[in-house]
């Protein structure tokens, strides 16, 4: 398929770029794919619509405060994006400056005497390194890095919400949204209900982001991100499909590190890197079902949809959305596909 596949049209006034008052008050469309049905309500529905025995999966990243405003010695204006810590004093990241950065760089964070060596460039991304520890300049300057189309800057509630109620392994530049939608009350209600909450870890890297470029899908090369899954969830999951019941991921990163585990018979403990493109034609072999928010157009997010709940019914139900007045994106409603 075409990259152009992938596009749809969407009112602006339709991408959320704040949250909803209270995290489980969203929006929940439910797709079946053996019916070909779509059916509207409310998240909470979720509770009803897991059964016991169900595995459920949640990411756990945690998005640290990843964005940092610095200036060249010229005076001009530079925003630094954190991909991933290497160790102390340096790190990769997307650097974003209106005019071409001249290497060497040496950029200094607004309002302090800090120091940003930039060193070399490698595809995307910059080497650089600090005269202070990376991470404690991420908690004192640091913004949490909402995604470009909110188009605004990030606030202190921003801080909490674009988190999920259960992230505790900092590492992620994006939150997984789909877990955005979860609150203490509604986790607790589901694990009463005797379902199994298992917790991987993906930390979503700036590559969500990033337009894809080629029209040619099989050229695209996805980035890289670190993927987690424990021998006590990799066995679970044995034990929830031995059981006949099913395997719900919350998040295309949840499916996708599942999918990065799988040995050809089972998931396995796994620990790594994963840059897993899956587009329409992909086979699943793990999940049953998927809980996800809806995808940007041309997006590697909106392909495993359609990869996961066919093509035609995926663009189908994002026309009904759209009409429908959902709210899309990582602050929007959600998709239940089963």
């Amino acid at each position: 398929m075409q990259l152009n596949d992938f596009d749809y049209n969407l009112p602006a006034e339709l991408i959320a770029t704040a949250p909803m008052p209270n995290r489980s008050a969203s929006k929940l469309l439910q797709l079946n794919t053996k019916h070909k049905t779509i059916k509207h309500g409310a998240f909470t529905d979720i509770l009803q619509l897991l059964e016991p025995g169900d595995m459920l999966v949640l990411n756990n990243t945690k998005v640290i405060p990843a964005r940092i405003y610095a200036q060249k010695q010229t005076g001009g204006n530079v925003t630094i994006l954190i991909e991933e810590i290497i160790n102390a004093n340096t790190a990769t990241a997307m650097i974003k400056t209106n005019h071409k950065l001249q290497l060497p760089a040496c950029l200094t964070i607004k309002n302090t005497n800090i120091n940003v060596n930039v060193t070399a460039k490698n595809g995307n991304t910059y080497n650089i390194t600090t005269t202070k520890a990376i991470t404690s300049i991420l908690e004192q300057h640091g913004h949490i890095p909402l995604p470009p189309y909110m188009q605004r800057m990030d606030n202190e509630s921003d801080k909490e919400r674009y988190q999920t109620v259960y992230a505790s392994e900092p590492g992620a530049i994006a939150a997984p949204t789909a877990g955005l939608h979860f609150d203490q009350e509604l986790l607790d209600k589901i694990k009463a209900k005797g379902v199994n909450v298992a917790y991987i870890t993906l930390h979503v890297g700036s590559g969500t982001f990033q337009s894809i470029k080629e029209q040619d899908l099989s050229k695209h090369k996805m980035h890289h991100e670190y993927i987690d899954i424990s021998p006590e969830v990799a066995q679970l999951w044995q034990t929830t499909k031995k059981n006949g019941k099913r395997v719900i991921a919350v998040g295309t990163t949840s499916i996708r590190s599942l999918e990065s585990a799988w040995d050809g018979t089972k998931v396995i403990a796994t620990s790594g890197k994963t840059n897993l493109f899956i587009t329409p034609g992909y086979k699943f072999n793990t999940i049953d079902a998927l809980i996800t928010n809806f995808h940007l157009p041309k997006s590697t997010l909106l392909m495993l949809t359609c990869a996961l709940a066919g093509y035609d019914l995926t663009m189908n139900a994002y026309k009904i959305a759209v009409t429908e007045k959902y709210r899309f994106f990582s602050y929007g409603d959600a998709m239940f596909i089963t």
